[in-house]
């Protein structure tokens, strides 16, 4: 099964809710886990700003390159037609006399210009954007996305690291927040989404634009209430009317704010959490049966 665990906004708890997950199911002594996987892979997603691997410290083992298609112009074929211009969406290519203009930061590496010159004037080159990295944290495989500074696609990241899939695993995906192309690219085909939020206008507006985008990819879902008790009833009162399920509630705590602050997850500090970070797996395992 795959989950991803995704939010509004930023802010909402969402690396800490897939962290503890991931630790309740993966890093403790014996299986939790059904007996068709064979353990936990976490993916991190957030490839502009990943931070999962501070509360899981994983020893990473390899290393990979990603790049996308860039277009390489061979002036001795072109003939300054015009269609490479024509054909790029995003406004990447210019033609002006004698002489064919490329932006790089424009550029979304989709091949239509190479593809549709009629002089095969484009070749294609190679564009790294980021890395990969990839290891273990005790017994759970990692690997995440690191968008190279300066970048804007985080889109390829985001789908070169769910290239490392292990189906044979209970994969955890912890998405960026918002609901941007990266975010769509990252929940989609999941077997189901986690949606934290937190109980203030902020966040109930922020839930419900990523209600709707996962309503509109059909990926089925469910919501985590983070500083339960603090800010108003009205997230509660949204996901009740929607007939949402709210899967659990973690309340404002010290202690939990002391463990993330430290880089640990909670579930280490508060042993009572474990089973329900494990009663959440099993939740979720109901609804994508149904």
């Amino acid at each position: 099964m795959i989950i991803s665990v995704a939010s509004g906004k930023g802010g909402t708890g969402k690396t800490t809710v897939a962290t503890n997950l991931a630790f309740s199911l993966g890093a403790s002594e014996g299986s939790h886990l059904p007996k068709t996987n064979d353990g936990v892979q976490f993916l991190d997603c957030d490839v502009e700003e990943p931070n999962a691997y501070l509360f899981l410290n994983p020893k990473i083992s390899k290393t990979e390159s990603v790049g996308i298609f860039f277009p390489v112009v061979d002036e001795e074929k072109c003939n300054y037609c015009g269609k490479c211009a024509e054909v790029c969406a995003y406004n990447a290519i210019a033609v002006v006399k004698d002489k064919v203009l490329i932006f790089p930061e424009l550029c979304h590496g989709c091949g239509g210009c190479s593809l549709l010159c009629p002089q095969k004037a484009i070749s294609e080159a190679n564009k790294p954007i980021g890395v990969i990295e990839q290891g273990k944290a005790k017994q759970i495989e990692f690997a995440h996305g690191i968008l190279n500074i300066g970048e804007a696609l985080h889109t390829p990241v985001v789908r070169a690291v769910k290239k490392k899939i292990n189906n044979s695993k209970t994969v955890i995906i912890d998405v960026a927040p918002g609901t941007s192309c990266p975010v769509i690219e990252a929940v989609k085909d999941t077997n189901f989404c986690i949606l934290v939020t937190e109980p203030t206008p902020f966040g109930l507006n922020d839930l419900i634009l990523a209600v709707g985008m996962l309503k509109k990819i059909e990926v089925p879902f469910g919501v985590i209430v983070n500083r339960a008790d603090v800010g108003d009833k009205k997230v509660e009162k949204y996901c009740k009317r929607e007939k949402i399920p709210i899967l659990m509630r973690i309340p404002m705590d010290r202690e939990i704010a002391v463990a993330y602050s430290n880089g640990i997850p909670f579930i280490l500090w508060k042993k009572e959490w474990k089973q329900r970070f494990k009663d959440l797996y099993y939740q979720i395992e109901k609804f994508n049966h149904r």
